[in-house]
């Protein structure tokens, strides 16, 4: 009995280890989201047709990091982009003749769908009139 139980140990720590080793490799597996985004005027809600989504991953202090990624959307108004990392995420949708959209979104699910309306430019006020 006392020759088992060295190899008893041994068993019950390869098992754990083993087990430890499998939920990293999932953990590490859900790392990444496939987001789709789609892109609408606000008066109306009609989908917009080649409008620029870009990405910019943003580190802890809020800083955008170098690099990126620009989509543009489809007649439905409609874009995705798979295999996006965890974290903070900067998007900016620009479209000729609408004000630009700009937020900041944490990237926490395995799969986000993001709306956004875009608004017409707003008229501009002056107290020199």
């Amino acid at each position: 009995m006392k020759r088992l139980a060295p190899l008893l140990v041994g068993l019950a720590l390869f098992f754990t280890c083993f087990v430890f080793a499998e939920n990293k490799d999932q953990k590490q597996k859900e790392q990444y989201a496939d987001l789709a985004f789609v892109i609408l005027k606000e008066d109306g809600e009609k989908p917009l047709r080649n409008a620029a989504v870009v990405l910019h991953p943003v580190d802890k202090n809020g800083h955008q990091s170098k690099g990126g990624v620009e989509l543009k959307t489809d007649e439905e108004g409609r874009a995705s982009f798979n295999a996006v990392p965890y974290g903070r995420l900067r998007i900016q949708v620009i479209m000729s003749g609408f004000q630009t959209y700009g937020e900041d979104i944490v990237i926490d699910q395995p799969k986000q769908e993001i709306t956004v309306k875009l608004k017409r430019p707003q008229q501009q006020y002056s107290i020199y009139k």
